[in-house]
């Protein structure tokens, strides 16, 4: 298989409660599913965000959701306190989804 950027085969939504962002990743078609599931760990995704989530790196959760070809990653202590706490210009974390299609599979 050759690699692409998971832009390619995927979308975004993203989510936010407190300092916890989530970020939603949708196949376009349902064929690439399976290579999501493969490509797209919460190890990975916690290590292409590991500067961010500092010592919460290891509390990135993954969740499968096959019927609607997508998977949900629970990011804990990304968002440095919430949106009424931060400095950061996206406290929101509607960026994180965007950067995380950058991410070569």
């Amino acid at each position: 298989m050759s690699t692409l950027t998971l832009r390619e085969l995927a979308h975004s939504r993203t989510g936010d409660k407190g300092d916890t962002s989530n970020i939603s990743v949708i196949a376009f078609k349902a064929e690439d599913y399976p290579r999501l599931l493969k490509a797209l760990t919460a190890e990975r995704v916690a290590e292409y965000f590991a500067e961010l989530l500092g010592d919460d790196v290891l509390r990135v959760r993954r969740y499968e959701l096959p019927k609607i070809h997508a998977l949900n990653f629970v990011l804990p202590g990304i968002l440095k306190g919430g949106v009424t706490r931060s400095l950061a210009l996206d406290a929101h974390g509607k960026a994180l989804g965007a950067a995380l299609l950058d991410i070569e599979i």
